[in-house]
């Protein structure tokens, strides 16, 4: 059954190969208050942002079918789903993927493996970035590893 108070809680949707990554990661943001939804490759994540206009995308960049690459570019590209943050999750804390996270349309890079609350303090960050500025967001890099506690 559906609240009301749930259906306030931003919907976050988890773009991740990985099953065990994928579980942990919307337990985790379910525990922390967030509605989550799950896609399993580039395709899916398409089908599943246009069905359910989440608040803000978790995307793996090294996925099966299409890669998390080409899902952000298109997302971005498309009039219904450009202003929705997406933060790129990768194992390759490389500048170069950074900055190629960037120019695929990512507003934010989160190196893995993170802790688990720092990927919830990215998401409050870009969240609140994204209320202040009226929908848009700003770019920026987080490594994963940061301590921190997210307090709500």
């Amino acid at each position: 059954m559906t609240t009301n108070s749930e259906n306030t809680q931003p919907l976050v949707l988890v773009v991740e190969d990985y099953q065990d990554a994928r579980e942990m990661y919307a337990a985790y943001l379910s525990f922390s208050g967030y509605r989550v939804a799950e896609a399993t490759n580039g395709i899916e994540a398409i089908e599943k942002t246009l069905e359910l206009m989440p608040d803000i995308i978790l995307m793996d960049l090294a996925l099966p079918r299409m890669d998390g690459w080409e899902a952000t570019r298109r997302l971005k590209l498309d009039e219904r789903t450009r202003h929705i943050p997406i933060v790129a999750l990768t194992g390759h804390a490389l500048a170069g993927h950074a900055e190629g996270a960037r120019q695929a349309g990512c507003d934010s890079f989160v190196t893995k493996p993170c802790l688990p609350d720092a990927l919830v303090a990215e998401i409050q960050r870009m969240l609140a970035s994204r209320s202040e500025s009226g929908q848009s967001s700003t770019r920026s890099e987080k490594k994963g590893g940061r301590p921190g506690r997210a307090r709500h």
